[in-house]
């Protein structure tokens, strides 16, 4: 028997990679990790240390709640405005680290919430992310994890520096 290695449209389908259910929860397994690392830092530290110009956590934390909850309403329904100022990236955190926690915690309901209102084939549409950003829905969401993982791992650099044990990477 002679194997035919072209692909045709019926060999090119293949079962997806992730349910919506299970992207869902790989995202929230991200955001738990990385609120666990937020809950290391030390009060005076999350809010003024960082190393070589990089910005201090307690920023780097406001950056993703500022994604995080217009990304997911923009995921949603295309509402990519940033609206509330107090979820914007470029607001300051509020004054103590249980405050940022609380935002943080209120922005993965808020997700949580959101996501079953994604209509199935919105995935796959193309949108202009917050008006600058062409992509698929789906690879805006993407994005979303891979920005809070990068800045996680900033997170984890100041901890180490601090003499501090940051939470197990692979413990989502």
């Amino acid at each position: 028997m002679e194997t035919n290695n072209t692909f045709t449209n019926e060999t090119a389908v293949s079962p997806a990679l992730f349910t919506t259910e299970a992207l869902l929860n790989h995202w929230q397994g991200h955001r738990a990790l990385t609120r666990r690392v937020i809950e290391a830092f030390p009060e005076d530290a999350f809010y003024n240390f960082s190393i070589g110009g990089m910005r201090p956590f307690s920023l780097l934390t406001m950056e993703m709640i500022g994604l995080a909850a217009p990304g997911i309403r923009g995921v949603a329904f295309g509402d990519w405005t940033f609206g509330d100022p107090v979820l914007d990236h470029s607001t300051p955190p509020p004054p103590t680290k249980q405050e940022v926690l609380n935002l943080w915690d209120l922005v993965t309901e808020y997700i949580n919430t959101l996501w079953p209102q994604i209509r199935p084939e919105r995935f796959e549409e193309s949108e202009a992310a917050f008006g600058m950003y062409e992509n698929t829905i789906l690879n805006t969401i993407i994005y979303l994890i891979d920005n809070e993982i990068h800045h996680r791992g900033q997170g984890y650099v100041y901890l180490r520096a601090l003499g501090v044990e940051p939470p197990a990477f692979w413990d989502r």
